[in-house]
């Protein structure tokens, strides 16, 4: 396995290329203000991502998320659609689900319940939530 790569986009969001994956770990809360943050380091990681390689959004550092927040990582999904390549969401905390299920875009992410799932994914990772 290759050393992790870690890479600042932004002031509070590491990039970290694993083998296996591509882990993002935003800290506090992305709003209209910290938005471009989490865009530079999804861009940045997908640039690392493929099919085999999903992007890891690692949620467990993060107190809120807005609409800015969720059309970032909506924005993001639908480039990486392109490619075929998958962006997780890593233990999402209750009002990130609360605002996933209310704007009906939870189906859209696969959700790992556990944040250490963001450093030991499988390959061979499906497209479904693990519990």
């Amino acid at each position: 396995m290759a050393e992790p790569l870690d890479r600042a986009a932004g002031k509070d969001i590491a990039v970290q290329v694993l083998d296996h994956a591509v882990v993002i770990r935003p800290t506090g809360e992305i709003d209209l203000e910290t938005a471009s943050l989490l865009r530079l380091a999804l861009g940045d990681a997908l640039t690392h991502a493929s099919p085999a390689k999903p992007v890891v959004v690692d949620c467990s550092r993060l107190t809120f998320c807005d609409s800015s927040a969720l059309n970032t990582l909506l924005a993001a999904r639908r480039t990486a659609q392109a490619t075929d390549t998958v962006i997780r969401l890593a233990a999402p905390n209750h009002q990130l689900q609360r605002l996933l299920e209310m704007t009906g875009t939870l189906p859209l992410f696969p959700l790992d319940q556990d944040a250490s799932a963001a450093g030991h994914l499988s390959q061979g990772c499906t497209d479904g939530p693990t519990q």
